[in-house]
């Protein structure tokens, strides 16, 4: 039997609140506090995992600090309890580690951390870039724009994930944008597309400009703050927010109900899986970057798969293989942490073709 671990940690206190209600009646001071200096914990035993070629068990471990103390505290103090956590995994028989949301960013992203454990690491980024890509792909076919014909837009395309976004979507766009802070930087990922597809793509600095025209938005930045906020966007746009903290305001969903916001894909997991854990999806249903971890103990690939903050294009390739292999594939959207039913694309659409009725 293969085995697994995969890190989480709450986002929110709010998380704190709903798995340990006695909480709330605290002042928010002490609850920090409180899971500021709680050890690392086994959450649950993930079990029923199996392809046609093998069959993996795993744990969820909790590193207890939310998003906001793991920017805010000393970066040493947050990998060292990341590693301790990873330390727990291996106690439990785990042959590789994931790190899930925020421990996939902080620091090096994973760098440090794998250097300090037994077993090989992985952020979990290729294979949420290829869900991220083939969502955004599906989402704009749902929302009836086709992909081909739409004015898409990369936001960060000169960081490593934008730069491998941009390769990736330029093989099926006609109107392709690059923006970002370094002209220079997007010139040059300008030059490899052309000169790799014949696609001759417009860069731009001006960031809020190019998203008032934009149908269709993969933005990957590494701004600490909201970029894409509620007045920027058209009615009926496609928007997937990669980037931790996210690049897309929270305003925008609950003061735009005619754009499509998701920050990835909802995987479906092969065989009879019970996560033994409610994270808010159907369930047989996980994160992309939990898959990537499955995928590669089902596969025996114990290496550091996706590591740092360089990506590529072969590596997203690679993965999407691995996934086929094994049966994990696409099944839903995700945004804001929560599963986005049908039913509420349905209901954006309508508000969508609605808002664009009117102001014709």
């Amino acid at each position: 039997m293969e085995k697994f671990a995969f890190i989480i940690h709450p986002i929110e206190l709010s998380d704190i609140y709903r798995k340990l209600k006695f909480m709330q009646k605290l002042p928010e001071g002490i609850v920090k506090g409180v899971i500021k200096n709680l050890p690392p914990l086994k959450v649950s035993h993930i079990t029923g995992i199996k392809s046609q070629y093998n069959e993996t068990e795993g744990w969820f471990v909790g590193c207890p600090l939310t998003t906001k103390q793991m920017i805010q505290l000393p970066e040493e103090y947050v990998i060292n309890k990341i590693i301790n956590t990873g330390k727990l995994a291996e106690k439990l028989g785990a042959k590789i580690l994931g790190l899930g949301a925020f421990t996939a960013v902080v620091g090096d992203a994973g760098i440090t951390i794998a250097k300090n454990l037994n077993i090989p690491v992985t952020t979990g980024n290729s294979y949420t870039v290829a869900t991220a890509i083939e969502g955004t792909k599906k989402a704009s076919k749902i929302m009836g724009k086709d992909i081909k014909n739409a004015e898409v837009l990369v936001i960060g395309a000169s960081g490593s994930i934008g730069n491998v976004c941009a390769q990736i979507l330029s093989r099926d766009c006609r109107f392709l944008t690059l923006a970002g802070r370094h002209t220079e930087k997007l010139e040059k990922v300008a030059d490899k597309i052309l000169k790799d597809t014949g696609l001759s793509v417009k860069i731009t600095s001006n960031v809020k400009n190019a998203v008032k025209k934009a149908d269709v938005i993969i933005t990957v930045t590494s701004s600490l703050d909201a970029i894409i906020e509620a007045e920027d966007l058209k009615p009926g746009a496609v928007v997937c927010d990669v980037s931790r903290p996210r690049d897309v305001s929270r305003e925008v969903a609950e003061k735009r109900d005619d754009v499509l916001i998701i920050e990835g894909g909802v995987v479906e997991v092969p065989g009879d899986v019970n996560f033994n854990f409610n994270f808010g999806f159907s369930p047989k249903t996980s994160y992309a970057c939990m898959a990537e971890t499955m995928m590669l103990s089902l596969e025996g690939r114990y290496e550091s798969f996706t590591l740092g903050r360089d990506l590529s294009v072969e590596q997203i390739e690679e993965i999407n293989r691995i996934a086929d292999k094994h049966g994990f594939k696409l099944s839903g959207f995700r945004s804001f942490e929560r599963e986005v039913t049908q039913e509420k694309i349905e209901q954006i659409k309508l508000n969508a073709r609605k808002k664009s009725e009117r102001a014709s």
